[in-house]
């Protein structure tokens, strides 16, 4: 099984999350890229880490953003 290149740190109900998603996969479908979202109330490590910074977008297990991504920011992470 290959891990997914990107993925989305969040939380339901997060209005940014929400914002950060659409980025996400429109990004990722147009460059065939695969991505996962992740709840970070569902692990509590994740929560600790990153509760107070939801959304994050990791690429290749590395953080490129916190609270927004921008389309420009995530394709160069990708290029």
């Amino acid at each position: 099984m290959t891990h997914p290149r990107v993925v989305l740190l969040g939380r339901q109900g997060c209005h940014l999350c929400d914002q950060a998603r659409v980025v996400v996969d429109d990004v990722c479908a147009g460059l065939g890229v695969s991505w996962v979202e992740q709840d970070v109330d569902d692990d509590p490590e994740l929560r600790s880490r990153y509760s107070d910074l939801v959304p994050v977008v990791q690429v290749d297990g590395e953080d490129i953003a916190h609270f927004r991504v921008s389309t420009a920011v995530l394709r160069r992470a990708l290029a």
